[in-house]
């Protein structure tokens, strides 16, 4: 009955990540004006991808707590990146805003938001994990007060699933 219900398990994660979506090696600006590309900043088992923009509440509400996510999971081979949905009119405002909300990892910019439009991205705040084959295994859309345990809860299960 346990090796039954075990292989089921394994036949539904495979299942849902067999059909998962691919991320590829896009390139966009970094908010010094230099092109980066998305592979240069991967992570060995997770890439964390946050699309935000400074006008987004939940966006400027969820930054440190992914911040502090960020710290606590670089050990784990886990990279996080910003990726920036703010127009052309707003673009000044990314590099002062991460300052003053102290992020340490890459933001990128999707001004005219290309990479938020071929990733399915239809909301800001929106993350996703990509795995190390490139593929998105979970979406997390909005931020509320607590949102920050059920991402590291999927985190935390992800690493032990792909250990």
């Amino acid at each position: 009955m346990r090796y039954s219900a075990f292989i089921f398990i394994l036949i539904i994660i495979h299942s849902l990540f067999a059909n998962a979506q691919k991320v590829y090696d896009f390139q966009l600006k970094n908010p010094n004006g230099k092109t980066e590309r998305f592979s240069d900043y991967t992570g060995e088992k997770f890439t964390v991808i946050d699309f935000w923009a400074t006008w987004c509440k939940p966006c400027v509400n969820s930054i440190p707590k992914l911040v502090e996510l960020s710290e606590k999971y670089d050990k784990e081979e886990v990279a996080f990146i910003g990726i920036s949905v703010d127009s052309p009119r707003n673009i000044s405002k990314v590099k002062p805003f991460t300052k003053s909300v102290g992020i340490n990892y890459p933001i990128l910019l999707d001004t005219k938001q290309e990479i938020m439009g071929e990733l399915n991205v239809v909301a800001v705040p929106t993350l996703l994990i990509i795995n190390s084959n490139k593929e998105i295994v979970y979406i997390h859309e909005g931020f509320a007060p607590g949102d920050e345990d059920v991402i590291e809860q999927e985190i935390k299960q992800l690493l032990t699933v792909y250990e």
